[in-house]
């Protein structure tokens, strides 16, 4: 038997809002609370005339509410129009960010409970571009700094234990497998071509150089097997062709003949990732600036292209920026 919703509603407020995360709505949740995006105000300053993240962090939940995160920073250190990090994890129920009163990288639930604050080491001070990605169940973060790989390496770190592991200088993140046991990275070549790695945690690798339809794709993604990449190409407006999705073995270098994907010629992939039970996922948005984003999740077969909704949102048109599970 349900307790009466207002009783719930205290509740959650009482609970979630101690732990820094503020309900926006009350609304009953099934199983354990999980996020499906996250967004940040955009405000402007009309005396130097330009756009600026301002407030809170707010979840979007899949229950409906949306959730203000009261401790993650909005923006970088010193930076007024320049967004902090964050991510949440594929499955919704992580997420990660830097907060605000120092600036230092945690990880915590979308459910609440204490944060997991990482090694101060984990973040190089200074350090211009910064980018966090969350593993699929969000045990792991991987920390990059998007357009200057040679200066600093990747690092991937196990929140649990806090082990850190570092990648190669030079190389740039994709994301991790479907299982998060693997890392996948990018690196331009002197032959102007780029080199895939699947870095596994435990040690070892597999690197090859793929075809350009794989390596310029708008989206990979590793499967759970650590050498299968699912490469989301984009479509083509003026000949009226679908997006299409290929799949790609980087030990052998076998790539499959590829399948259209049931959406519009200019629909682009936002994120792509496979579930820990090799399952392949999608995110498409709609919506310009100054209007709302209308956010569809898909799984998709890569073999026949088809393609199954299992969720669709909005994110608010005074959106500054904001950031989708598993992206």
């Amino acid at each position: 038997m349900r307790h009466p919703s207002a009783i719930a509603a205290l509740l959650a407020s009482a609970v979630i809002g101690g732990l820094g995360l503020t309900p926006g709505t009350a609304h009953a949740q099934a199983g354990p609370p999980a996020a499906r995006a996250a967004w940040i105000t955009s405000c402007h300053d009309k005396k130097d005339d330009i756009d600026y993240p301002c407030g809170h962090w707010k979840l979007i939940m899949r229950d409906g509410r949306q959730v203000v995160v009261r401790d993650a920073a909005g923006t970088k250190s010193g930076a007024k129009d320049d967004t902090a990090p964050f991510a949440i994890s594929a499955d919704g129920r992580v997420m990660a960010y830097q907060r605000a009163r120092d600036h230092r990288l945690v990880v915590r639930r979308v459910a609440g409970g204490p944060a997991k604050l990482l090694p101060k080491s984990a973040v190089v001070k200074g350090a211009g571009s910064l980018f966090v990605t969350l593993s699929p169940t969000g045990d792991k973060v991987m920390i990059d700094y998007g357009d200057e790989p040679m200066r600093w390496p990747i690092k991937v770190i196990t929140v649990a234990t806090g082990k850190t592991t570092t990648l190669p200088l030079g190389d740039s993140a994709l994301g991790f497998s479907g299982d998060g046991d693997e890392v996948l990275t990018s690196r331009n070549l002197s032959d102007n071509t780029t080199r895939l790695a699947a870095y596994r945690l435990g040690g070892g690798s597999i690197k090859r150089t793929p075809p350009q339809v794989v390596w310029g794709a708008y989206a990979n993604a590793l499967a759970p097997d650590g050498r299968t990449l699912a490469a989301f190409i984009s479509g083509d407006t003026d000949k009226n062709k679908p997006p299409r999705v290929r799949t790609y073995n980087l030990e052998t270098g076998e790539l499959s003949a590829g399948a259209d994907l049931p959406l519009e010629p200019d629909a682009e992939t936002e994120a792509a990732w496979w579930s820990p039970d090799g399952r392949l996922h999608m995110t498409v948005r709609r919506g310009d600036d100054g209007k709302a984003a209308v956010v569809r999740v898909l799984t998709v077969d890569p073999e026949s292209g088809k393609a199954t909704q299992t969720d669709k949102y909005t994110i608010s048109k005074t959106r500054y920026e904001s950031v989708e599970a598993g992206e």
